[in-house]
């Protein structure tokens, strides 16, 4: 750990949770293991949005800090919890354990190279079995992600990633304002449209852990994507 890792916390890894009890432990544990492994000085923050289950006695007894957010959202959720970092650096992934937080080297490799923001990208890195619907994998997510790099000029492959890392300084910068699934796509256009420096690193996506229905909605969110991208890209042209 050099100096500079002593003075501050370098790394703040934040993960929203809504009764995530089966799944929790582990993706806090692995956080953890990935800072000690790596000695890189920083701190895990669960974002709890209201949960029911046993999520916020474990995230007590695990993670660093927890944060509790009453505006219900998955945005709401995590902004809460990225405001509340204390890190140079912010990792952003769900409680759910379908990505491994073990593995989140390239993250901050290319943060501490300059990079404003890093983007996971589940279609180079990996699909597991199981892991996304046929519609998510073949339709939705290509789809809306190609319409995301013709309309903001990017060359984000995977928009809808839920693992993704900034820093702290860029998400204040681009101040999301959306409350639900659409601040994934809210991040990417608005970092494209202000001229930040965006990367891509492969992740592998497995399947999740739950024993219920994931919190997204396939049409309704997918909508809520498509009609934020058109409002901004109507909005950076009104200025022009």
């Amino acid at each position: 750990m050099n100096r500079k890792d002593r003075q501050h916390t370098e790394l703040s890894i934040v993960m929203p949770c809504l009764n995530e009890e089966r799944t929790l432990a582990t993706c806090i544990g692995k956080a953890r293991a990935f800072l000690e492994r790596t000695g890189i000085r920083g701190e895990v923050i669960v974002a709890d949005n209201g949960s029911k289950d046993a999520s916020v006695e474990i995230a007590r007894e695990m993670a660093d800090r927890v944060v509790h957010v009453a505006h219900k959202g998955y945005g709401h959720a995590l902004n809460g919890g990225i405001m509340a970092a204390k890190g140079e650096y912010v990792v952003m992934g769900d409680a759910d354990d379908s990505y491994d937080f073990l593995a989140l080297d390239g993250f901050v490799g290319l943060l501490r190279e300059g990079n404003d923001m890093v983007i996971g990208n589940r279609f180079s890195g990996g699909i597991r079995k199981g892991a996304m619907p046929w519609l998510h994998r073949y339709v939705g997510n290509p789809v809306l992600s190609a319409i995301g790099r013709l309309l903001f000029h990017n060359k984000v492959g995977d928009y809808h990633c839920g693992l993704r890392g900034f820093t702290k300084a860029a998400y204040l910068e681009i101040h999301p304002e959306c409350g639900g699934m659409d601040f994934a796509s809210e991040m990417i256009i608005k970092a494209s449209m202000q001229g930040l420096r965006i990367a891509e690193t492969p992740v592998t996506l497995y399947p999740d852990g739950r024993n219920r229905p994931p919190h997204l909605r396939t049409w309704s969110d997918g909508c809520r994507h498509m009609k934020l991208m058109m409002e901004l890209f109507l909005k950076r042209n009104r200025k022009k």
